[in-house]
């Protein structure tokens, strides 16, 4: 293993300069969810023209993809994540785990045998939507996959960071409009369920678990101040470390809903996303793998609480049906994503060792994998009790 940890370290080194300038594209023409065509079609360019087989256009969504080389097992995926947001880029680091992905393949592909496993980058579209990988799982693409893997971009150097299931709804109230001032009486007021929405949901928050949250905005709240709105609009995200403690929080938010709509004599729409993404199931002994090569690499890992400031993902859901690693790698301190700064980062000095970092790690946890059947059952043993 020693000698294909160098020809790991080395590649990823000599092409550190076409990493980071991945990076940078996607940094300066940023793509939002299920709109990444010029990223996808770059992505899986660089890895066609090293021999991997590309199958464009899976899964129901046009820019996801599935790049494969080798034909041995275990079947490794590497996941590479495209979209921006809108109008702040790439304040998630999307590119950054992009480059990085292929980085990993490309060293990959140059340091083990063909039959030694079968690498495989997935270009997996409209993660800020909660949508990429959902639609990858339901339609197959993790049925050949047996381990996977990706990088985040993060203020510290953290293996495991524990994310929150999130299910999404919206309630419409449709209420009767009146003249607000000579006819108060005739109308129903839409806006004022979603008000009662918000505030009952407020009242729910005493008696909800502590890692339970909830949180909303008013999408549509009447059209002049004259007019009893006869229809209103509120859209809420709920989010819990387990699923059975989200689906009973998301129930709880319901009733405020119900009971804001009985309240005012509105009628009431539900629309809940069908999309719910999972808590992340950690695997200790697939981190603990991750964290030999950081090792390795000379690098320290921050330690920072796993269930501290979390958000969520859709790498939730893949790491429900598959052994799943999702590493934070570092770009500097202090900052936090989905913001400006944030962005700037990526493209930093700093930004560009993480997209190497990010590379060498990855492809040195591949490879020690495709190595150790014994490592490979001890991750799966966990992954089947837990």
């Amino acid at each position: 293993m020693t000698a294909v940890k160098q020809i790991i370290v080395d590649a990823v080194d000599d092409r550190k300069s076409e990493l980071t300038a991945i990076a940078a594209e996607l940094f300066h023409n940023p793509e939002t969810g299920l709109g990444e065509f010029k990223t996808s079609a770059l992505l899986s360019d660089k890895l066609a023209v090293s021999g991997f087989r590309i199958e464009r256009g899976i899964s129901g969504m046009a820019t996801a993809f599935r790049a494969a080389w080798g034909t041995g097992s275990p079947a490794i995926a590497i996941l590479a994540e495209m979209d921006a947001l809108p109008a702040l880029g790439q304040a998630c680091g999307h590119n950054i785990i992009a480059a990085a992905a292929i980085g990993a393949a490309l060293a990959l592909r140059q340091a083990l045998p063909e039959d030694a496993a079968t690498i495989v980058v997935l270009g997996t579209p409209a993660e800020e939507l909660g949508i990429g990988k959902f639609e990858l799982i339901r339609h197959g693409a993790f049925d050949r996959v047996d381990f996977a893997m990706m990088v985040h971009p993060s203020s510290r150097r953290q293996v495991i960071k524990m994310s929150l299931g999130l299910a999404r709804i919206r309630f419409t109230f449709l209420g009767r409009a009146a003249h607000a001032s000579a006819y108060p009486e005739e109308g129903i007021n839409a806006l004022d369920a979603v008000l009662l929405t918000f505030n009952g949901i407020n009242a729910l928050r005493q008696q909800l678990r502590q890692d339970v949250r909830v949180h909303g905005i008013i999408t549509e709240g009447g059209t002049a101040p004259n007019l009893v709105p006869e229809r209103a609009s509120c859209y809420f995200y709920v989010r819990a470390e387990e699923s059975a403690e989200l689906l009973r929080a998301l129930e709880r938010v319901k009733n405020c809903a119900r009971g804001a709509a009985e309240a005012t004599g509105c009628g009431l729409e539900m629309d809940a996303d069908e999309r719910v993404l999972a808590p992340m199931k950690v695997n200790r002994a697939f981190s603990a793998l991750y964290s030999e090569q950081l090792a390795f690499l000379g690098l320290n890992e921050a330690h920072a609480p796993a269930d501290r400031n979390r958000g969520s993902s859709d790498i939730g859901n893949v790491s429900q049906v598959v052994p799943t690693i999702h590493p934070h790698v570092p770009i500097g301190p202090g900052l936090h994503i989905h913001t400006e700064a944030f962005a700037r980062a990526t493209v930093s000095p700093q930004g560009q060792e993480a997209v190497v970092e990010g590379a060498k790690a990855l492809a040195l946890t591949a490879a020690a994998l495709a190595s150790s059947a014994e490592t490979r059952e001890k991750i799966l043993n966990e992954f089947r009790l837990f």
